[in-house]
């Protein structure tokens, strides 16, 4: 009975993913820009994210962080609306907004009353070309990002622990280098870096708008020829592959920093939907990651956690719509009277019986409904709908791998589920980051932050 209702919440989450996607609408601008439309008539609300395809895997040495500090110069000023004025104007139409910038894209969004759709399509089109990049403005917000840095990674012990991890894990891949960019990067940019940068990125020929609510497909075409058609496309230069050298043995980096508990972050190297050369590898990789820890019921949280009570906390993640080959990672905080190698040799164990036992066909089905119908949940949020179609279409993948998700992740067998895993799941691709917990009271070691790496031997 549990095995045929479980069949059952499969094939109905999959059924609505299949709706959901049929209902988008795609239009092209003649200076290039993409608009995708959805319908979600609900509430009388939309969302309006535009996505260029430029984030921190765009970056060069020497500029690392540039993305994310026009991110908030983008709230600064244009010719036409002075510093600030973008978010008052928002705010006074009842709408909120934010921006967001991440390894391979950067993004930015209102969601507001859908009759208010006219203004945000004044305002993105206004500053995707005609930023005035004020130098007193970029100082103090160069300064701000270095406030965030510290504040977020620098002064918290595991996200200094995961940049390290991630540095370690990464040599020639741009994903070496972290989205807010490398302090000394930050304290040597300038304006005029910004300026080449921004006309280069920032315009409709490298643009996605995506807008979800409750709108016509056809009068938001309207809208957006009328306010963004005008814009001018730029020349761009397709920037180099950069792809990650190949790994030849284990990778360790030990962090020590003040801190109350150990950590432990591992990271296998693994392709994603861009990068694998058998399309299956990366649904079956993504049901891996959710047999070791989707659910309270997933083997992680179940033997780890709760049986074994080796560790307090343990999670595994995979991400199969990046740009470039990616990791499949897991970290993991050890129980009170537990050490690091401890659970280290628990994860081992766990990741060995997935290897040499077959996922059975119940746990297996248990599995699937709930990785698909976790993706059909989303599906509530506009927001997110337009999330799913903007970061598709930017990545390379097309926002029309929506629809191929839920029919491939329940085509996944337990023989695939062991293929990937003895493929990918070994020692030479592995990278290990440790926190290595210091006295909370020594202020010269939270000042130091001391990293030992040992980058090919373990």
């Amino acid at each position: 009975m549990l095995r045929k209702t479980l069949i059952l919440l499969g094939i109905l989450a999959w059924g609505l993913a299949q709706a959901a996607s049929d209902q988008v609408h795609e239009f092209h601008l003649e200076n290039g820009m993409k608009i995708l439309v959805k319908e979600d008539h609900r509430a009388p609300v939309m969302v309006a994210q535009v996505w260029y395809k430029v984030g921190s895997s765009y970056e060069n040495n020497g500029i690392t962080g540039i993305s994310h500090v026009l991110e908030h110069m983008m709230f600064k000023g244009t010719e036409k609306h002075g510093p600030g004025e973008f978010s008052r104007i928002i705010a006074e139409n009842g709408g909120r907004e934010n921006a967001f910038t991440g390894q391979d894209y950067t993004a930015y969004f209102q969601t507001m009353e859908k009759s208010r759709m006219p203004i945000s399509f004044e305002l993105e089109a206004d500053r995707m070309r005609n930023l005035t990049l004020p130098a007193e403005e970029f100082e103090k917000e160069v300064r701000v990002v270095m406030e965030e840095r510290r504040l977020r990674t620098e002064d918290k012990p595991r996200s200094l622990t995961h940049e390290q991890f991630q540095a370690t894990a990464f040599v020639s891949s741009p994903y070496h280098n972290p989205v807010i960019g490398w302090m000394n990067d930050l304290e040597n940019l300038t304006v005029e870096d910004l300026k080449p940068w921004y006309a280069r990125w920032y315009a409709p020929n490298n643009a996605t708008l995506v807008v979800v609510g409750d709108v016509d497909p056809d009068e938001v075409y309207k809208l957006a020829k009328k306010y963004f058609g005008p814009l001018k496309p730029s020349k761009i230069k397709p920037i180099k592959p950069r792809k990650e050298m190949k790994q030849r043995g284990l990778r360790k980096v030990i962090v020590k920093a003040p801190a109350k508990l150990p950590y432990l972050t591992m990271g296998y190297k693994v392709p994603v939907l861009m990068t694998a050369e058998q399309d299956w590898e990366p649904y079956a990789l993504e049901v891996l990651a959710n047999v070791l820890d989707g659910s309270d019921s997933a083997r992680f949280p179940r033997e780890l956690v709760r049986k074994q009570q080796i560790a307090a906390g343990l999670d595994a993640g995979y991400d199969l719509y990046a740009r470039q080959s990616d990791l499949f990672t897991i970290a993991a905080t050890p129980s009170e009277g537990k050490s690091v190698d401890e659970v280290k040799k628990a994860i081992f164990e766990q990741l060995e019986r997935v290897k040499n036992e077959p996922v059975t066909e119940e746990e297996l089905a248990r599995i699937k409904a709930q990785v698909v119908a976790s993706k059909v949940y989303e599906l509530d949020s506009v927001f997110y709908q337009a999330m799913q179609l903007g970061m598709l279409e930017t990545v390379g993948l097309g926002w029309k791998t929506l629809d191929e998700y839920p029919e491939r992740v329940r085509a996944v067998t337990p023989t695939q589920i062991q293929a990937v895993a003895r493929k990918y799941l070994v020692e030479d691709g592995l990278t290990i980051g440790v926190l290595d917990p210091q006295p909370m009271d020594q202020p010269e070691l939270a000042k130091k932050h001391a990293v030992k790496n040992n980058k090919q031997g373990s």
